[in-house]
């Protein structure tokens, strides 16, 4: 039976997140090609579901108008439009590199098929999604806007999308590759002696609760902490699915983690 694999490409590793709207446009190009390679090695046996962060495009202007917090002033739904664009730019870039890179990608535009409450997804509208995955086809998602029905608007992440998505779908791995080499006891970005936490489970879950940090630059959905609990919560409800958190910067390793080979770097989260 093939394996469903949701991957995400973190905000942080396709754009420059300290330098606002400034694709990577090498890494992006290298991670097509990686990601293409790994279909063509395994064949019908890899389903995949790609989702990226909208790093320096959305962050920035979603962090300028709040979008995160609703509808609390005047231009908040101008904000709203403006941020969606921003967003939908970067998705341009990344679904014009994959489909030149050979990928059958397809991309489906959350502001226009979810509906929020606050931090809840509630509303996903998944039908199309899971037809054309059914015939070879790579969804790609992505951080967006999301109508709200308490604020009037919010902020829908890549990891909200894969959490209401594995539990309709159940794959076998949730890899989520950013900058870092995985979770670490501090920011590696400010603290040079930061140590590597190689595997997130029950028996370390409380002390790894404790001492994680924020993303680096301007992160309107939540940084590191969010993802490693959401993920952590996903891997409790969702036996035996696994989830990755990774780096992919260092040329190969998502190919290798989307073929299925024995690595060495990252967190596991199980």
């Amino acid at each position: 039976m093939s394996e469903l694999v949701l991957l995400k490409l973190g905000g942080s590793v396709i754009t420059d997140k300290t330098r606002p709207f400034t694709a990577r446009m090498d890494v992006i190009q290298r991670l097509a090609a990686e990601i293409n390679n790994a279909l063509t090695d395994r064949g019908d046996d890899l389903r995949l579901i790609i989702g990226h962060g909208a790093g320096s495009f959305g962050h920035e202007v979603a962090a300028k108008y709040q979008t995160h917090k609703g509808a609390i002033a005047a231009n908040s739904w101008p904000g709203f439009a403006e941020v969606a664009a921003a967003a939908a730019e970067l998705n341009h870039i990344v679904m014009q590199a994959l489909r030149q890179a050979g990928v059958p990608a397809i991309k489906f535009q959350p502001s226009a098929s979810t509906r929020t409450r606050g931090e809840q997804l509630m509303y996903f509208e998944t039908f199309p999604l899971k037809e054309v995955l059914k015939h070879g086809l790579v969804p790609v998602v992505y951080g967006d806007v999301s109508v709200d029905a308490n604020q009037g608007m919010s902020i829908v992440s890549t990891e909200k999308l894969f959490d209401n998505l594995a539990r309709e779908l159940s794959p076998g791995r949730i890899i989520l590759s950013g900058q870092v080499d995985g979770v670490y006891d501090h920011d590696p970005l400010t603290h040079p002696a930061a140590e590597l936490i190689e595997e997130i489970d029950g028996s370390n879950w409380s002390e790894v609760e404790a001492r994680l940090g924020g993303s680096h630059g301007v992160d309107v959905t939540g940084g590191m902490f969010t993802k490693v609990r959401d993920m952590y919560r996903l891997t409790l409800a969702m036996p035996p699915m696994q989830a990755m958190i990774m780096s992919a910067e260092q040329p190969g390793n998502v190919e290798k983690v989307l073929k299925g080979q024995a690595v060495n770097f990252g967190t596991l989260i199980n």
